[in-house]
Order: structure tokens, then sequence, then C-alpha cells
């Protein structure tokens, strides 16, 4: 008898987590959750498809119905939520009462902080909550965990990761790879950080620099986001000098996206338009998804993790990469593989009970070394470097 799972959303990376989950997650059923009935059985008959065996189920669901929510979950041991960021503290406190484990996709330190105040509700139950199981925040932290351990002494953590058309694309450099709002919500807002072993909050889009990877992507530019480094600068303050993360685009993105925010564009406040209340950013959200989606072009990740610290007396640095490009085997993006299966990857360790019951930041709660290996696993190519003497 295998594990009986729920993934929450049946778009790009639901799809793709289900899927994961059928191939590596000792799967004896995936329900697979949508508001649109049709979304969920095509994504069902694709996982079913590639995986080779009936495994996925579909279900019709409102996400704001939790009492509905928690019977759906009941007997299911672990449930992995691909909706938007703000959904997910009502569908944590529905796994809690299904006892049910669960893990998200996250992108909103206020919000996972508000799941992580469900840690007694949790406990009691006997379930784990783990938010920010995706790639940034998600795999690139626990990279960062895994490297720490590594040292020593480890003193600072530097993580570049980003999401990009394989050559630029007008009019931004960029093709859209995950939700229009979750990209949005990375650029407003404010970037938690460690300074001088503190935590310290920066503003998005500021603290740019340039950085090199090996082809095709060549030279970018990189800039602090929100999000990014989800809990981790509390978890190691006063433990780390340092933890920064900064969003990878190609040059001159910046700069477009800078006077976008400052026009208002990305104003959530709604602005008189000819009587009618209106949104800037919803109206943004409209016109980017339709302009950024390039569906024909493939999409590539980049993620660079640098841990410094003292090594045997001596500076040293672990640098890991990873590069990753569509799979023309399953039709998943770059984007897809790397945000849904190491959050699939969690919830299958979640459903073994490798990941302590309560609501714990993943940084914590998920065994890092574990995951990078799981990940490798999974056919992502993360590859370890020294620097001798580095900072």
């Amino acid at each position: 008898m295998g594990y009986r799972y729920a993934v929450l959303g049946a778009g790009r990376q639901g799809v793709a987590a289900a899927y994961d989950l059928s191939r590596h997650g000792e799967a004896e059923e995936i329900l697979l959750l949508d508001s649109d009935p049709d979304a969920a059985s095509r994504g069902c008959e694709k996982v079913d498809r590639l995986a080779g065996l009936p495994v996925a189920r579909p279900l019709s669901f409102d996400a704001s119905d939790a009492s509905a929510l928690t019977r759906a979950l009941a007997g299911v041991h672990a449930a992995l939520s691909a909706l938007p960021f703000p959904l997910n503290p009502p569908a944590a406190r529905a796994a809690i009462e299904a006892g049910c484990c669960f893990n998200d996709l996250g992108g909103n330190t206020a919000v996972v902080q508000e799941e992580l105040s469900l840690h007694e509700e949790a406990l009691r139950k006997g379930v784990s909550i783990v938010p920010d199981c995706g790639l940034a925040p998600g795999l690139a932290n626990l990279i960062a965990v895994a490297g720490m351990g590594r040292l020593e002494r480890p003193r600072s953590v530097r993580i570049w990761c980003g999401g990009l058309p394989k050559t630029p694309l007008p009019p931004l450099g960029y093709k859209l790879v995950f939700n229009i709002a979750g990209l949005t919500n990375e650029y407003t807002g404010e970037a938690v950080v460690l300074r001088e072993g503190r935590v310290a909050r920066l503003p998005a889009l500021s603290g740019e620099e340039m950085v090199e990877f090996a082809p095709p992507v060549g030279r970018c530019e990189a800039f602090l986001t929100s999000g990014g480094t989800s809990t981790c600068p509390w978890t190691f303050e006063g433990k780390l000098e340092s933890f920064e993360y900064r969003t990878v685009r190609y040059p001159g993105h910046l700069a477009k996206i800078r006077a976008l925010a400052e026009l208002g564009f990305f104003q959530r406040e709604a602005v008189n338009v000819s009587g009618m209340k209106v949104s800037p950013r919803e109206v943004t959200h409209a016109l980017l998804s339709a302009r950024l989606d390039f569906p024909g072009e493939p999409d590539l990740v980049v993620l660079r993790v640098r841990v410094a610290g003292q090594e045997r007396d001596r500076g040293m640095a672990i640098v890991i990469d990873l590069m990753e490009h569509p799979d023309p085997a399953t039709g998943f993006s770059a984007m897809e593989r790397c945000t849904a299966f190491p959050a699939a990857a969690v919830a299958w360790l979640q459903a073994r009970g490798e990941v302590p019951p309560g609501a714990r930041p993943q940084e914590i709660s998920v065994p890092a070394g574990r995951l990078v290996e799981e990940s490798r696993r999974r056919g992502l190519a993360v590859k370890e470097t020294q620097d001798p003497g580095g900072r």
C-alpha cells in the first residue's frame, strides 16, 4: 500500500507536482483538486499517461469552502498547495483539521508567518505544515542549509536565482514562467536579509549587481526582491553574518520594471477611471499575462548558492549551481521541474514521517541533504564546487 496525496491547483505547478508524486512518491492515489473540473480532468489525464498507470483522480473544489476541503483531505497523508499564496493559510487549517500534512509553494513571507502560527494545532494533530517549498524560496534555501553543513563555521549565504527565456524576449527580456501575481509580489514590498548578523529590510528592486553564468545565459543583472529568503534571516540571526537573495534577469529588465513601479502600475489601491474604481495592479496583471506568455519559447532556470566561512581555520566557500531546461520527454518546463519537483519531494518526506509534526520553517524541519539528494534523483543537475580561501 502506498500513500494518498492531494494536490491543490491543477495549473502548471500542480500537474507537475502530481506527476512527480506518481513517479517518486510511492503514490496509491493522487487527488488533483481545482475549481475548474475540466482543468483537473486534463491534469489527471496527463499524469496517468506519463505515469503509465491510473493513479490521479480529479476533484472539483471551492477554495473558500474550508469544511468541504477538510472532507476532501480526509484520509490523505500529505497535501501540496499550488494555489495562489493568499489561499494557503485556510488550506493549511483545513489540512490540520483533516489530520493531513501540508506544504505549499509560498512566496509571501507574511503569509508564511501566518501559517507558522498554526504550530500548536498541527502539533496536537501530529501533522507537519511546511510553507515555502518551491524553488526560491524552497530548494534554494535548503541547498544553502546543506552548504552550511559542509563548513565548520559558515559565515555568509548568497543566493541568485531566476526563471528566464532561453534567449531575451521583448519587451522585458522575460517570459512569464509562473503566476503573474507571484511575480509582482516579488517586485514590491521589502526584501528581508541578514546584514552584520541582524535582520534588515531593504526595498525590493534595490541592490543591483552583475553576475556571470555559463552559456547560454551569460552575464545577467541581479537585484533584491521580496520573499526569496523566506524565514531564513530570522532563523539564522546571530548565527550567520549575512543571508541574501537576488533575482536574476537579463540586462535591461530591472530599469523597465523600476519605471513601471515608480509610475504606479503595481499599486493595489484602486484609482478612479471614468467614474470606475480600478486597481492598477490588476490591470497590469491582465496586460502582462497576455504579453509575456510566449507559449512556444523554452525557458530555463539558473540557481547559484554560495556559502562562505571557515574550514580547518582557512577560508572556504561552497558554491552550488543548477541550470535546468525543459524536459522534452514530459513537456514540463524548467520552472515546473525546479519548483514542483522539490515540493513534491517534501510531501513525500512528510508522508513518510521524516518531517517532524508542527508548523515549522523548512530550514529547520526538512532534512536539507536529503532534499538535495532527492532533487538529483529527479534529474535536477545540482553541482557543487569549492573555492578555497573564498569569502
